[in-house]
């Protein structure tokens, strides 16, 4: 805050006072600038016609002449003048530079005729090199009060508007997720003053507040969660693999199946979604590896959707790519791709082809008329497993840093995730 005396009298009042002082301020300050330069130009003005006038005297000593005549008669006129007024010129002012006189017409005692009183200013008026040179001088204390005036006017709006400065740089310094008691202390309302600015400190000191609380709340929420949710997947698992080692029917084997893969479905989900609620990665993120074990894997996974509808699945394993970011996350995207092309293409519509490029993978599959808007819905929920759209598939590769995009038309859909 600033400590000279004015400046806080101008913050005693709110910002909308202070800006409509500081521009009232700077419109006195030049207008008196101005004011006082009028002032001396016409002064100095006088002065020199006053010293020329004595000067032109002083050279015709010891007969003084005067500059200022009256006629009443045009022929006793200076013959330079004696044509102009021969025309009866209306009664008024008029100046002939190049004979250097300036006359006035007066009516004469005689209402009909005309007086004229003739002002002769040779060697009174400046001459043109001295007019440029006046001309220069003035402009340049035009320009000089101009630069002043300006630098006066950014002067005091920084004085006015120095508690906004001074608001927006202590918040763009805090960190919402980790609001410490100094930061607190910066953008306390009560630093600012009771006035709009005060008010705005004040928001922002309750928006930072809630912020910070909410990120505790979801830390809490997502590493309580964490535990809750893991653990009775655990123990589903757990009862699985004991229930594998029993002599169990066909018909009990394939029920056995569908609950460990929709289980294993349901850990995957809960460990994505708990790692998309999460503001940090842990490093996750940060990881490499290969592309083609999870496409196989998640090929094998959905596998069992094609089952009747003898299509073709061609993989085209054009190179051996490594990405980095979240595997797990890479896992579940591609899962989904495989998972939307199994299930939404009919029985004899194939094949459906998989690439492998160095940079991304292609997934293509045909599909029937009735499936086109269904595809077309970036946030469908499928009927089964995981039960994410491709909605969070885009998430998925936002958050890594990849590329997702969908192309349909009337027969195809061609997914594409880049890295």
């Amino acid at each position: 805050m600033p400590n000279c005396r004015g400046c806080t009298l101008v913050y005693r009042y709110g910002l909308r006072t202070r800006v409509a002082i500081a521009f009232a301020l700077c419109v006195a300050v030049l207008s008196v600038a101005w004011g006082v330069a009028f002032f001396a130009a016409i002064r100095l003005s006088e002065d020199r016609v006053m010293m020329q006038q004595l000067q032109v005297a002083a050279d015709s000593y010891p007969s003084l002449t005067t500059n200022l005549r009256g006629y009443t008669e045009i022929s006793s006129l200076p013959e330079s003048l004696r044509g102009w007024a021969q025309t009866h010129p209306e009664e008024g002012m008029y100046e002939f530079s190049a004979e250097e006189f300036h006359v006035a017409v007066i009516p004469a005692e005689n209402e009909m005729q005309r007086a004229y009183v003739v002002f002769d200013v040779a060697g009174i008026e400046a001459a043109s090199s001295e007019d440029w040179w006046l001309l220069l001088v003035i402009s340049g204390v035009v320009g000089t009060l101009g630069f002043l005036g300006f630098g006066l006017g950014v002067f005091v709006m920084r004085r006015a508007i120095a508690p906004v400065v001074q608001l927006a740089k202590a918040v763009a310094d805090i960190d919402p997720e980790k609001l410490s008691a100094e930061d607190r202390k910066r953008i306390e309302a009560s630093r600012f003053g009771d006035d709009e600015v005060g008010l705005l400190a004040g928001t922002i000191e309750v928006t930072f507040e809630r912020i910070s609380a909410f990120v505790e709340r979801e830390r809490y929420f997502t590493n309580s969660a964490s535990h809750e949710l893991r653990t009775p997947i655990t123990v589903i698992m757990g009862a699985l693999e004991i229930l594998e080692q029993s002599d169990l029917s066909l018909a009990d084997i394939k029920a056995l199946n569908r609950v460990a893969r929709a289980t294993h479905d349901m850990k995957t989900m809960i460990e994505m979604f708990l790692c998309l609620a999460r503001e940090t990665d842990d490093g996750w993120y940060d990881e490499q590896f290969l592309v083609i074990p999870l496409v196989s894997k998640a090929m094998e996974q959905q596998r069992y959707l094609l089952r009747g509808k003898y299509l073709d699945v061609n993989i085209d394993e054009l190179a051996n790519p490594t990405v980095r970011g979240h595997p797990q996350a890479f896992s579940i995207a591609v899962n989904n791709l495989v998972r939307n092309a199994f299930e939404h293409t009919l029985g004899g519509q194939g094949p459906i082809s998989i690439r492998i490029y160095p940079r991304e993978l292609l997934v293509t599959n045909q599909l029937g008329g009735d499936t086109v808007e269904d595809v077309f819905q970036p946030d469908v929920t499928l009927s089964h497993g995981y039960g994410l759209g491709l909605g969070i598939v885009q998430r998925l590769c936002e958050r890594n840093g990849w590329l997702f995009s969908l192309h349909v038309d009337e027969k195809h859909v061609i997914a594409r995730l880049s890295w």
